[in-house]
């Protein structure tokens, strides 16, 4: 029988905290006996929300937390004079292998930050990349970076590639899934000096399935299982994505309300309509992990309400039972002993 997954949530992170944060715990916690939440932030404004709801209270432990990091802080600050804030000691709980995760929907900075100097980086790796799944046509791809690094070299996207394609299949079950790099082209040729110094590299890698450019078009349709760039693309796809889905989604529903006849029509596909609606919604998947570091850390979206916090709890226990972080650690070691014997 595997061992619980313990995950500690950032209570006081994020717009709709400490409510839907305590509601997200509760749901996921219902659903997987497996998992146990350590709630961090301020104990007694926890135990009175806490009281407002039927849980399991065998599964679900507050960890006191005075201080709470602010979105508009700068984040090195934050976390170096807020030793007593959610994020910092729910990040050291992981550190301190108290907890198997670290999920906030706070700063995002400072989770940057704070993955990078508490829970720190896996030896050989040069930079922790945010790696979010993005709804397409085939179901989901993986972006990354989405905004961690707004600068990279090749050979961190490199890196970038072969740390997705270890989640993806391990994680999501996407057997040798495919690699491309964004690009504003499909010609090996094409692109700015970054990707045309990471495309050779890429094709030459052999533990990556490469298959070369990937236009900012054919993401939606699922053109890569993994979709690599450095964080600054990544940052605007991924703001891009958002923003498009939402104006199609209130458009088609503002469009079914015109007329008696919309509205009928609206009924006759209502189930049809919310289920593509919900395969669309980037929300069911979770939030986005660093990859890289020595523990998980998990940032979900700021304004993230119960349904988006339960899917990322639950989203911990696979990472935990598939054991990536150590995945990763022995694909380093595997390529750095390769290179030895070169």
């Amino acid at each position: 029988m595997l061992k619980p997954t313990t995950v500690a949530l950032d209570a006081m992170g994020g717009d709709n905290a400490p409510g839907e944060m305590i509601l997200g715990a509760i749901e996921a916690t219902s659903l997987k006996k497996e998992l146990q939440v350590l709630l961090v932030g301020q104990e007694e404004l926890l135990k009175k929300e806490l009281s407002l709801h039927n849980y399991d209270s065998e599964r679900i432990h507050i960890v006191n937390a005075t201080e709470v990091i602010e979105t508009a802080e700068p984040p090195v600050n934050a976390i170096r004079r807020k030793k007593d804030s959610s994020m910092v000691v729910g990040m050291k709980l992981v550190k301190e292998g108290k907890a198997d995760a670290f999920v906030s929907a706070g700063s995002s900075g400072a989770i940057l930050v704070g993955g990078q100097i508490i829970v720190g980086r896996i030896k050989g790796v040069d930079r922790a990349p945010m790696a979010p799944l993005i709804p397409t046509e085939k179901g989901f791809s993986l972006l990354v970076d989405s905004g961690a690094n707004v600068d990279a070299r090749s050979s961190h996207l490199v890196q970038f590639a072969k740390m997705g394609s270890i989640y993806m299949e391990h994680v999501m079950g996407r057997k040798n899934p495919t690699v491309g790099i964004v690009n504003v082209g499909a010609e090996e040729e094409k692109g700015n000096a970054l990707v045309k110094e990471t495309f050779p590299l890429l094709k030459e890698s052999k533990n990556i399935n490469f298959i070369g450019s990937v236009e900012a078009r054919e993401i939606p349709y699922g053109g890569a299982d993994v979709v690599v760039c450095e964080g600054f693309t990544g940052n605007v796809i991924l703001k891009l994505y958002e923003g498009v889905g939402g104006v199609l989604i209130k458009k088609i529903k503002g469009s079914l309300m015109t007329s008696l006849k919309t509205k009928i029509g609206a009924l006759l596909i209502k189930g049809a309509l919310k289920d593509t609606m919900k395969d669309f919604d980037a929300t069911q998947y979770g939030g986005a992990p660093l990859l890289g570091l020595n523990g998980l850390v998990v940032k979900t979206h700021g304004n993230a309400k119960a349904a988006e916090v339960k899917n990322t709890l639950l989203q911990c226990i696979t990472f935990n039972e598939q054991q990536i972080a150590q995945k990763i650690k022995q694909s380093i070691l595997e390529e750095e002993k390769e290179n030895e014997e070169k």
